[in-house]
């Protein structure tokens, strides 16, 4: 079964967003649509509208919002990011 797509706001120097991916890639995550809000005014004002935050990274599993680095470490201390990257409800 194919992972669901995984989405994230991100700028070009924030440590947080690196930390995301490396672990999304160390869950065996493949691919990440980096959305750059830094070279986009319009995806800025996208993500702030979708997640009423400002700050990077936002994350999206398929469609569900997971919030920042915080709250997907977060999920992963928990045991359900890899559930959640393999279909299933968080």
């Amino acid at each position: 079964m194919p992972l669901p797509p995984v989405k994230m706001y991100t700028t070009a120097h924030c440590p947080f967003c690196k930390q995301a991916e490396q672990l999304l890639l160390a869950r065996g995550v493949t691919e990440i649509e980096k959305i750059r809000i830094d070279l986009d005014s319009e995806r800025r004002d996208e993500m702030m509208r979708i997640t009423q935050r400002r700050t990077v990274p936002q994350i999206f599993i398929g469609n569900y919002h997971i919030g920042g680095y915080d709250d997907l470490h977060a999920l992963d201390s928990e045991g359900r990011l890899t559930a959640l990257l393999s279909g299933q409800n968080a």
